[in-house]
């Protein structure tokens, strides 16, 4: 679903701003991104910015803050994957503004606002220095940009994580996804939806149980998916799918009825819009946030409304 894409959402990065920290992530995707960090550095220096790389986050956080308060900082760039940008918005502050250069595994982020990877195209996209502000998640006190699964991907992210060592590519999930399908066994997970995220304010609540459990902040999953078709990063809130019945078999079911947008219409899958959600469960229940490993449940989210400021091209304000 498209956005009707509010105007007080759009800014513009000041002209005398002419600082570009790069934040390279050496091991985001199957290759290495040095040759399009290069040549991202040079076509901004030619258009006079003043670049600086790194590969460590600190480094990046402290920088940035530095520089956010001196007014000077055009652009936070996130060379990698979906990981790579959630990390930087993990670590500068609200207000950022961040740039993707996509080249990790999985670029989901960039896909949903429609960019390329070519550097001369962000190099542009960053001169022109329009930003927008988008919704972000947060889960127990972590925030994530797309989504929040819990259930047997998670199981998968936690046991590629247990194996990867360096650069992965879509192959390295073979194993992970094999040894879950015969070990996982489905545990319920409970899932509260609260009405509001203001504590103290009064609020109605939703008891739901399910065996999977994905919550979307933007409408975007692996290989093109998409759970939560009503989702948007403007609304203030977070979308649930949940899917009651466990096996591979039911499974299999439910990734069918998602390729064919029909699974929000079965029985099977509950569908649920709140700004804050909890989920719990009696077993040792993973969950993950933008395909890495968040930990174990109990989980609390809630959402950060314009919590991300990114550069976005004309051609998504247009769509949306």
């Amino acid at each position: 679903m498209d956005m009707a894409f509010p105007e007080d959402r759009i800014h513009h990065v000041p002209s005398q701003a002419n600082q570009v920290i790069v934040s390279v992530n050496p091991n985001a995707g199957s290759r290495s991104s040095k040759s399009a960090v290069t040549q991202l550095k040079k076509s901004l220096e030619l258009r006079h910015y003043e670049v600086s790389v790194h590969d460590e986050i600190d480094q990046v956080a402290e920088l940035a803050n530095s520089l956010k308060e001196s007014g000077s900082l055009r652009a936070v760039v996130a060379a990698g994957g979906d990981g790579t940008a959630s990390l930087i918005a993990n670590r500068t502050p609200p207000g950022t503004p961040i740039a993707l250069l996509p080249q990790g595994t999985e670029n989901l982020l960039a896909k949903y606002l429609g960019m390329g990877s070519e550097p001369d195209e962000i190099s542009e996209l960053i001169h022109r220095g329009q930003t927008v502000d988008l919704d972000a998640g947060q889960a127990n006190g972590r925030l994530f940009l797309l989504m929040l699964g819990c259930g047997f991907d998670a199981e998968v992210v936690r046991r590629l994580d247990e194996i990867r060592s360096g650069h992965i590519h879509h192959l390295s999930y073979m194993r992970p996804i094999l040894d879950s399908i015969f070990s996982y066994q489905y545990p319920d997970i409970r899932i509260t939806a609260k009405s509001s995220r203001v504590p103290g304010e009064e609020q109605s609540s939703v008891q739901l149980t399910g065996k999977w459990a994905f919550i979307v902040n933007l409408p975007r999953y692996a290989v093109g998916l998409n759970l939560a078709p009503e989702a948007t990063g403007t609304d203030g809130m977070l979308d649930l799918c949940s899917f009651r019945e466990g096996s591979l078999l039911s499974g299999l079911t439910y990734l069918t009825g998602v390729l064919f947008g029909q699974h929000t219409r079965w029985e099977g899958c509950t569908m649920q819009q709140s700004p804050t959600f909890l989920l719990e469960s009696d077993q040792r229940v993973p969950f993950q946030v933008d395909g890495d490993p968040g930990g174990f449940l109990p989980v609390e989210i809630s959402v950060i409304p314009a919590r991300l400021r990114i550069y976005a091209p004309q051609t998504f304000l247009k769509r949306n």
